[in-house]
């Protein structure tokens, strides 16, 4: 049973029948610029003959970096800049991602290297507790205008840009008017400011030190719900205009 499908890169004689490797668990696949028989033969004058090795696992897969300079990157592309390196000489580093991306560094190139694991395992739900239940890490109610304010500072980053420049509050504002037409720059930026203590980012006022301020407030709060999937692609849903009533 395969478990890892790995995408070369495009090139413009095979940009519409690109070839797929699979791999079952345990099986390897070298790639590089001069492989053996039945490797990924990445043709480019800036990557090393044998660049790497992808070893296929039951659920994840493990990346061998085999140049002996060059830094490698693994991007989550769902992950809204959710990345991972891998050292020259670095052997068998584990990646956890379903869709992944290798980025190759290649004489001012981006070769990217895509590889898929689609099969992941979870942990069914048990149908009864004992006990308290626990209580959650973030509390965070999607209905609130909070939420909103929070999806819409993350939503470049989580439209595919994972290093897009966070929006100003007066951008903000702009794209909460169709769903919220009293926005303004004051109420975004106080519960901006809410969502700091929220989050735990900051103490709340009655326990805040004068004169503390929490610089890059906005970053932090994005990188925290990307981080830890307080806001996904599908949260944006509430940035869109409630549907008009059509009159009878």
């Amino acid at each position: 049973m395969y478990s890892i499908i790995v995408v070369p890169p495009p090139t413009t004689e095979d940009e519409h029948t690109r070839i797929q490797f699979r791999l079952a668990p345990g099986e390897r696949l070298v790639f590089g610029r001069s492989v053996p028989e039945g490797g990924l033969l990445i043709g480019h004058d800036g990557v090393s003959r044998r660049a790497g090795e992808i070893t296929a696992h039951g659920t994840f897969w493990a990346l061998s970096n085999l140049s002996a300079h060059q830094t490698y990157v693994v991007e989550n592309p769902e992950g809204a800049g959710e990345h991972i390196k891998v050292a020259p000489g670095r052997l068998d580093a584990p990646v956890p991602f379903e869709f992944s991306r290798i980025v190759l560094p290649a004489a001012g190139d981006l070769l990217p290297v895509e590889v898929w694991a689609p099969r992941h395992d979870y942990l069914r739900a048990e149908d009864g507790t004992d006990g308290e239940p626990t209580a959650p890490a973030f509390s965070v109610d999607r209905t609130k205008r909070y939420f909103a304010v929070l999806a819409a500072l993350c939503e470049p980053r989580l439209r595919g840009a994972p290093h897009a420049p966070l929006p100003t509050v007066e951008q903000v504002v702009e794209r909460l008017r169709p769903g919220w037409p009293a926005a303004s720059r004051a109420s975004v930026q106080w519960n901006i400011d809410y969502l700091a203590v929220k989050l735990r980012l900051k103490p709340g006022p009655e326990t805040a030190e004068a004169g503390a301020r929490l610089n890059g407030k906005k970053e932090s709060l994005v990188s925290m719900a990307l981080r830890f999937d307080l806001v996904r692609e599908d949260d944006l849903a509430v940035l869109a205009a409630p549907p008009r009533r059509v009159p009878r």
